[in-house]
């Protein structure tokens, strides 16, 4: 007699004492086999992060060396350009313009003819009567035109000397004590991407008692006649310099004054450096104390920094 196996399954049950169909139950197998995965994916994730976050930090910056520079504290102004001398002309008669000798941009000598005016009056007869220059120059403007009557109170020109012209400035009181006669001045107009030099050649005795300003006067040399009369200027009065002293870029400094600082970079590192500030000039900073010649200062990305942290330089 054979005997014959016999295998019995014995159903699983849940939680509720329901019993679960084998093709369930392993269903079920996989879903929790795909939530232990997921559990360890994440644990593995948080795990590099910690890795990542404990390892050391470098931050890439921009780096300029530090030069020396010659650097001037300078007193900014604007001003309208004028004339070294000008006159208005006016006739020593009266009568009516009949000739007409020079005309706007000519240049004159003193006492060269401009007009000629008829003075003729009923009965009696005149010869011509000229008008004359009162000075060298240019004629900057002719004010009347052939047939026009004119009295000795009548403007008929203007008569301008360019070959040197002037810039009136108002100085506060406070700089007058560093502005004196032969200083220095840069100037720029409009219309020349050029700078014209300048010097101090008046400075008014007397301060104004409304507006505490002393009138200074700038002549500049105008030989080629570049400078026109009545032209807009902006003029940079040197009141200060420094020569051959460590200058750094603006966007190096961080902080204000007194307490300003810097990045200094020694072995891939951002080394924090206290600096003291002298004159400004355009986009450079002096630098009394604090750092060398030679020394790499960050410029850009030590927003970020931090004494002693590592970097990646680029210069």
């Amino acid at each position: 007699m054979r005997l014959k196996r016999v295998f019995i399954h014995s159903p699983r049950y849940d939680k509720s004492g329901l019993s679960i169909p084998p093709k369930e139950s392993r269903a079920l197998a996989r879903v929790g086999f795909i939530l232990l995965s997921f559990i360890f994916l994440i644990y593995g994730c948080q795990k590099q992060e910690t890795v990542k976050e404990t390892s050391p930090q470098v931050i890439p910056v921009k780096v300029a060396r530090v030069e020396l520079k010659d650097i001037y504290r300078t007193l900014e102004y604007v001003g309208s350009v004028k004339a070294e001398e000008q006159a208005v002309v006016y006739p020593k008669v009266s009568g009516k313009i009949i000739e007409k000798v020079k005309e706007d941009g000519s240049f004159v000598e003193k006492g060269d003819t401009l007009f000629y005016i008829d003075r003729d009056e009923v009965g009696l007869k005149f010869e011509k009567a000229p008008v004359e220059s009162p000075l060298d120059g240019v004629v900057g403007r002719i004010y009347v035109d052939i047939g026009v009557n004119v009295a000795p109170e009548t403007p008929v020109a203007l008569i301008v000397y360019m070959n040197k012209v002037k810039i009136n400035l108002d100085i506060p009181e406070k700089y007058l004590p560093r502005v004196l006669l032969d200083q220095n001045a840069d100037i720029t107009v409009d219309a020349y991407n050029e700078k014209f030099k300048g010097v101090v050649t008046k400075i008014s005795p007397v301060v104004d008692m409304d507006t505490r300003t002393a009138p200074v006067e700038i002549t500049i040399d105008n030989e080629e006649h570049l400078l026109k009369s009545g032209m807009f200027a902006r003029v940079s009065l040197i009141i200060g310099e420094s020569k051959s002293v460590p200058v750094v870029l603006k966007e190096a400094i961080m902080g204000k004054i007194p307490s300003a600082y810097v990045y200094v970079i020694e072995n891939n590192k951002a080394i924090l450096k206290n600096v003291k500030l002298g004159i400004r000039q355009g986009g450079y900073f002096e630098v009394t104390d604090g750092i060398k010649e030679g020394d790499g200062v960050v410029v850009m990305g030590q927003q970020r920094l931090k004494d002693g942290i590592g970097v990646k330089v680029e210069y």
